[in-house]
């Protein structure tokens, strides 16, 4: 117990990386998802079909690969990024293709002639859209969508193959240097505490949601 609160420092602060990752992929992949799963939804051949190849690649190959791809793959063609930029965008891109699905099956789900009554009160297809649809989408796609940030919270971890100072990378050091795989129960404790708090926000924005019942 003494080596692990002697330890815990160093794995705080690479969790703040890890933080710091899962609040931006969120900020950037939940409205680009939003926007993909419209483009999925809609009647524009063309536009369904190159997201549709989108979503097939970033959901049909590893994560994982995809890292190494933008950090490794991209600067052969002079595209260059930082670890951390580079762990960002494929976190980003990654994500939104499972959110655009999510919210393309809210969408669908909506009945059209909420569409139609929305037209004879006279609402544009803007306030439409942001008054009447994603309101309801939101209510009811929020499960799956609590369930992917939740896998987001643990899938930092591969970052550090990209040689992040993550959480899981301080808790490697601190093992190989101390010979001890006490540290990983500390990136355990701290992982645990970040999903159990992100599931209690979770429950209660969605009990919020649920004003009808």
């Amino acid at each position: 117990m003494n080596y692990l609160i002697e330890v815990m420092p160093q794995l705080l602060q690479g969790a703040t990386t890890t933080l710091k990752l899962f609040a931006y992929t969120i900020l950037g992949s939940l409205p680009l998802g939003i926007l993909l799963s419209f483009g999925l939804a809609s009647r524009f051949r063309p536009l369904q079909w190159i997201l549709r190849f989108y979503v097939w690649i970033m959901r049909g190959t590893p994560l994982l690969l995809q890292l190494i791809f933008v950090f490794y793959g991209l600067p052969l063609v002079g595209i260059i990024f930082d670890r951390f930029e580079a762990a960002l965008f494929a976190f980003v891109l990654n994500y939104a293709a499972y959110y655009a699905e999510i919210f393309r099956g809210g969408i669908q789900s909506i009945p059209l002639g909420q569409y139609e009554a929305s037209k004879v009160i006279g609402l544009t297809p803007i306030q439409t859209i942001t008054r009447i649809i994603i309101p309801q989408v939101v209510k009811i796609v929020l499960p799956s969508v609590g369930n992917e940030v939740i896998n987001l919270v643990k899938d930092t971890s591969l970052v550090y193959i990209l040689g992040l100072s993550d959480v899981m990378r301080a808790g490697k050091i601190a093992m190989e240097r101390d010979t001890t795989l006490l540290p990983l129960f500390g990136v355990a404790i701290i992982y645990l505490a970040l999903t159990g708090v992100t599931s209690v926000v979770l429950k209660q924005l969605e009990n919020r949601l649920n004003y009808y019942r």
